[in-house]
């Protein structure tokens, strides 16, 4: 690999971090951090790095601070990694000159990779057909639906001799903690992994998500196996009998596991989870609201409006941006875990009784209380 053969030559790897405004600070610092280690541990500098943007200056992150950057014009020649990253609003971020940087790199032999949502900048420059990729999870969907030929995993990163994708977050660390242990080697890698306290060293396969979002820091294997049964199975909702008998257990016991881990029935929970797909549909698609409601499992217009509307408490035609260009602040507030304590104190907005039989009918109101528990984290993106 180039990489390799330039190490054996004694030239530091130099690598760019593309940012573009809203980057995610955590996953920028997530994978800088075990370079600069490297480099701390290593008599000589094994890598070099640096920030740059199509414009150069000062480019704000999604937490309000900014970072200094050099333009990408100043960057022609060719490097050893370019890393891409974005967050809020790098769904609908366009930018010819960037694309055509990032594929003027490939096309030099340097290796790509993205982090958070920066993957949207490589799928727009053509640079993830026939590969593996992945993204942040709240957002996956939306990707997933704008590039189908993208062949994506919900997973911690990907990782191959060209183009590579983190999740965000943490996921950086690992990743670049990967490509140190295939440059300099194992322990090396675990010796970087021990400056900064980070064990163990992940696996690209290793799941996003570990509570989904519930009660407890482990989820029971088949509370999980429903929740996995239940988004891949959105657009057509299976009901409470048909999950418990996919997963081999018996419709009350799924129901006390569910109360146990989540903090709210089966029902419930599948209902939240078409609408967060709603939400990531809206921002990251350009499918009507009709059509985001038919791909969430909603027969009807009017009820999917109806149920969004009390969760969000805006319209789903109000919510096509998370973050507004001219908003200093997300509008992705709450977590969906807050309208459960809404519906309690109005139960039947679970299913009015308005709504036609249909597929809807399968999620009447439950009878009883909600348990007193709640569910403290939400499905929202970070």
């Amino acid at each position: 690999m180039p990489a390799r053969e330039q190490r054996r030559r004694g030239r530091p790897l130099e690598v760019a971090f593309a940012v573009i405004p809203r980057f995610n600070m955590m996953a920028l610092t997530a994978a800088l951090e075990p370079l600069r280690i490297a480099n701390d541990l290593d008599p000589e500098a094994l890598y070099t790095w640096c920030l740059v943007s199509e414009r150069g200056g000062r480019i704000a992150a999604s937490n309000g601070f900014d970072v200094d950057t050099e333009p990408l014009a100043s960057r022609r020649r060719p490097l050893d990694l370019v890393v891409a990253c974005g967050s809020w609003g790098a769904e609908h971020h366009r930018s010819r000159e960037l694309s055509r940087w990032l594929r003027q790199q490939r096309r030099s032999g340097a290796r790509i990779a993205s982090l958070d949502l920066g993957a949207y900048l490589l799928a727009e420059a053509g640079l993830l057909s026939d590969h593996l990729a992945t993204t942040h999870w709240s957002c996956l969907a939306g990707f997933t639906e704008r590039y189908p030929e993208v062949d994506t995993r919900e997973q911690l990163f990907t990782l191959d001799d060209t183009v590579m994708t983190a999740a965000g977050g943490t996921a950086g660390i690992d990743l670049m903690l990967h490509l140190v242990g295939e440059i300099h080697g194992a322990q090396f890698a675990n010796e970087v992994a021990d400056r900064i306290l980070h064990h163990p060293i992940r696996d690209a396969a290793t799941p996003q998500r570990r509570t989904l979002g519930g009660l407890m820091g482990e989820v029971h294997p088949h509370v999980r196996a429903a929740i996995r049964l239940m988004e891949t199975n959105l657009a057509e909702p299976l009901s409470v009998p048909e999950l418990a008998r996919a997963i081999g257990t018996s419709q009350r016991r799924l129901e006390r596991l569910f109360r146990s881990f989540m903090g709210c029935s089966v029902v419930r929970l599948n209902l939240l989870l078409r609408l967060q797909h709603a939400r990531v549909l809206l921002t990251s698609t350009r499918l009507s609201v009709r059509e985001v409601s038919a791909a969430c499992g909603f027969n009807t217009l009017s009820y999917f409006s109806h149920v969004f509307l009390r969760s969000f408490g805006r319209r789903p035609s109000e919510y096509r941006q998370a973050w507004p260009a001219g908003e200093p602040e997300p509008k992705w507030r709450g977590t969906v875990f807050d309208f459960l304590e809404r519906s309690r104190a109005a139960p039947g907005v679970e299913m009015p009784a308005s709504v036609p039989v249909g597929k809807e009918r399968r999620a009447r109101p439950e009878r009883g209380g909600e348990p007193r528990r709640k569910a403290r984290n939400g499905l929202s993106a970070v």
